[in-house]
């Protein structure tokens, strides 16, 4: 980066955190600490609940994940908007009326403590281990732009990440996510016009859609059917994200600590429904113009030269090795396709048609060699994952002076807000569903704020320790952290359902329920990962949230049963 680009990011990030710190300065007890003392207005409620999803792995890896895959990822998010509206009406009025801290707190009064405890600790795990993940996608960042190791960045990123969160708490995340989340989908806006102004004259938005759409990346609707059967394995189609999004996105949004909490600093029940209801109306086209930056990029390519691979670490290293000559190699045969390329575009004007049909098998063998390459990344001991990769490298070479350093900018202030919001839940979780449950120790309220900042920095290095454990993953990680959501997200909402809306469940049958679904539903990823079967991990939310249900029912049936023939 240019000396101006450094300028910008360092005044950036410097301004938003002085900024957070600045208005969280009075927030010296649990209420003020972990809720912002519930006084946030609708629009800062949707901005803190959008910025605490907007990590920077949606900016990192939605736009390479579209460049890989194409649009399909949308739909992931089609469940949203109904599941907003249930929110509104069954989760938030209960979680308001009770004054709770924690969306677990409610699961004491309903059932007992050992389901109160289950569902917290389920929370906390998948929590910890998603904002790890989270952790490790701006140690991406500084990776490539200092060419430190990854495990050097993830120490530093992470520290700066716990003194942000343990200084400001909820206050400090939603103010500044106010900010983060203006400049962030402007930064975005000025990338995607650069990627069009810089297309070939003549070659404008619609051509570049149409493009896109010939190398199959503009599949926003798929309806999973392959060779007239329906493709349970298939992740991202109509039917996987109505049915198994809306179970996902009810439980993260229902009864995810993270997003509740976020929602409960509202000063009221109006202000709580609105921001959700707000949330579900803008998530999606959010998202779809995200992933459409990355179709963009792919456009761009074709026009420009395609990177042999877009980790420009694993290249530097590949370089040094004795695979050098093999990595010439494939690049000179993908700068020969890359000529091949400029003749057909050329002739796209006159003969769009056919010149987009040869267009596509010439990007079939630029996905062959690089994949060729991705093999000597691996064979060379690097991470073969450059998904993550596309967008920050086209940013880097392609963007000008000033706007390369604000997009690094923002996507460290996404990560910032959506980490700092996710420990903030974290420690929240630890302090009131366990610390203050079970210490009989007497506590005022400073004690109380000393120790939520202790178990703040706690779960700080936890998920430190998370990043340096999945540096080097060879999977997109906006995929990973929906699959890891996957696995735990069923069984926390089946237990928030039954609570809702089964009241003759109590709380032994909820309780054995959750524990064998639990197991049901992790078994059931590892067949199919192990490819025993075939189905895709959005449907392990609602398979998981229907057997809580259903065992609990059938339960508490068979002990009342027994109760009754007892008593008799």
């Amino acid at each position: 980066m240019r000396l101006l680009d450094w300028i910008i990011l360092v005044v950036t990030l410097v301004g938003i955190i002085l900024y957070g710190v600045y208005k969280s300065r009075s927030s010296k007890n649990l209420d003020g600490y972990f809720l912002s003392n519930r006084s946030m207005p609708w629009y800062l409620v949707l901005l803190s609940i959008m910025g605490t999803q907007a990590s920077a792995i949606t900016f990192l890896a939605a736009p390479g994940q579209a460049y890989m895959d194409g649009m399909r990822f949308v739909q992931n998010y089609f469940g949203l908007p109904l599941a907003a509206i249930v929110i509104c009406i069954s989760f938030v009025p209960v979680f308001s009326k009770l004054k709770v801290f924690t969306a677990y707190e409610f699961l004491e009064k309903r059932f007992d403590i050992k389901t109160r405890s289950l569902t917290a600790f389920l929370f906390l795990l998948q929590r910890g281990l998603s904002t790890g993940i989270s952790i490790y996608a701006p140690s991406i960042i500084l990776s490539v732009l200092l060419d430190w190791n990854i495990y050097v960045t993830n120490l530093f990123m992470g520290g700066l990440l716990i003194i942000y969160t343990v200084t400001g708490g909820a206050r400090a995340v939603a103010y500044t996510q106010t900010f983060q989340f203006i400049i962030i989908m402007s930064a975005m806006f000025l990338a995607g016009y650069y990627i069009i102004k810089d297309l070939p004259e003549g070659i404008g938005f619609s051509d570049a859609l149409q493009i896109g759409g010939k190398l199959g990346k503009m599949n926003v609707i798929t309806n999973g059917v392959d060779k007239g059967h329906f493709d349970w394995g298939d992740r991202y189609n109509i039917f996987s994200g109505i049915i198994g999004g809306f179970f996902l996105q009810l439980s993260y949004f229902g009864a995810d600590q993270s997003q509740v909490g976020r929602y409960l600093t509202a000063k009221n029940l109006k202000e709580s429904r609105l921001g959700l209801l707000m949330n579900g109306i803008v998530k999606i086209p959010m998202q779809f113009f995200i992933l459409l930056i990355g179709v963009l990029i792919l456009t761009f390519y074709q026009f420009n030269q395609t990177p042999v691979f877009f980790n420009e670490y694993e290249i530097h290293r590949l370089e040094q090795s004795v695979h050098s000559d093999s990595l010439n190699h494939l690049r000179q045969q993908l700068q020969r396709i890359q000529q091949e390329k400029g003749s057909v575009l050329a002739q796209y004007q006159q003969q769009p048609g056919p010149a987009l049909q040869r267009l596509n098998t010439l990007q079939m063998r630029t996905d062959d060699i690089r994949k060729e390459v991705k093999g000597l990344v691996k064979v060379n001991g690097g991470s073969e994952n450059d998904t993550n990769y596309v967008f920050l490298r086209f940013v880097m070479d392609h963007l000008p002076v000033g706007l390369v350093g604000l997009i690094i900018a923002i996507i460290f202030l996404a990560s910032w807000g959506s980490i700092a919001a996710a420990l903030n839940s974290l420690a929240s979780s630890t302090m009131i569903d366990f610390h203050k449950r079970f210490s009989r120790k007497e506590s005022d309220d400073i004690k109380d704020f000393r120790t939520s900042r202790l178990y703040t920095f706690s779960w700080g290095v936890f998920c430190m320790a998370v990043a340096m454990f999945v540096s080097g993953w060879a999977s997109s990680l906006i995929e990973v952290v929906n699959i890891l959501g996957s696995l735990f997200y069923g069984t926390i909402l089946g237990i928030f359902l039954v609570a809702f809306y089964s009241k003759s469940v109590k709380g032994n049958a909820i309780f054995w329920s959750a524990l064998i679904s639990e197991v049901f539903v992790v078994l059931l990823f590892f067949l199919n990962e192990y490819q025993v079967i075939r189905l895709g991990f959005l449907w392990l939310n609602a398979i998981g949230a229907l057997l809580v249900w259903g065992i609990s029912l059938l339960l508490q049936w068979t002990g009342s049963l027994r109760g009754a023939g007892s008593a008799g």
